[in-house]
């Protein structure tokens, strides 16, 4: 069966996929002539830094998420404990209910 992929895994995999074009360009720069390298450095600096500043918008959008879920996490989390302690007592009455129905024939 196949894993679902989280949209930061989709998004670190498209990062790969860009550092693996830039070196990819880096190569070609290396074989092409004087007029060409020097377009394709200008495009190579480019893209190093809009995948530097996507890799940060990553690393704080993951940091957000996190944050988010501690806070919610922190937050209902008496309400869940609370919730458990009536459905604990609302088990034992309806066992004492079907006891109490039962256990009088």
């Amino acid at each position: 069966m196949e894993k679902k992929k989280s949209t930061a895994q989709d998004i670190e995999e498209v990062l790969r996929e860009i550092g693996d074009k830039i070196e990819e360009l880096i190569q070609k720069g290396a074989e092409a002539s004087a007029d060409v390298k020097e377009e394709i450095e200008q495009k190579i600096k480019d893209l190093k830094e809009n995948k530097t500043s996507l890799e940060e918008e990553l690393r704080k959008g993951k940091e957000m998420l996190e944050r988010e879920f501690k806070e919610k996490k922190e937050e209902f989390g008496p309400k869940i404990q609370e919730s458990k302690g009536f459905m604990k007592e609302g088990f034992r009455q309806i066992f004492l209910g079907i006891k109490a129905l039962f256990g009088k024939k």
